[in-house]
């Protein structure tokens, strides 16, 4: 059983995006970052309010939104599901999985200090198994 925490996993939050920007933006940020989400943040506390993800973009494309004009806040939750950097990838894993997310924001208090993807949790528990 895997005793890593989060923190061992995660990748800094190098993007992020404010609520005010527009999907055109995130989209942009994401294909230039090869990132498939981005957490959205307030420039004053760093704390995520919400995630944009690629199929957020692509529903609001199917639901014929202009990217230029609709806003990051018109099409995303508030509030994301969020984990403490110490927390046990076991956990984190069970956490997404009950939630169904792909992306968990990691924080510390309540500040952003990295990313992890489900994909990267489940590589760094089968690491446990080898």
């Amino acid at each position: 059983m895997s005793t890593s925490s989060v923190r061992e996993v995660m990748k800094p939050p190098t993007t992020t995006i404010e609520p005010d920007g527009h999907l055109a933006a995130a989209a942009y940020l994401m294909k230039h970052n090869h990132d498939s989400a981005l957490v959205v943040v307030t420039d004053d506390t760093r704390e995520p309010v919400a995630m944009i993800t690629e199929a957020d973009i692509t529903r609001a494309v199917a639901r014929g939104r202009n990217l230029e004009d609709t806003r990051i806040r018109q099409v995303v939750t508030t509030k994301p599901v969020t984990v403490q950097a110490d927390t046990s990838v076991q956990h984190a894993i069970h956490l997404m999985l009950a939630e169904g997310v792909q992306h968990l924001p990691v924080v510390e208090g309540r500040r952003l200090v990295g990313m992890v993807e489900l994909a990267d949790l489940c590589r760094a528990n089968l690491m446990w198994l080898v």
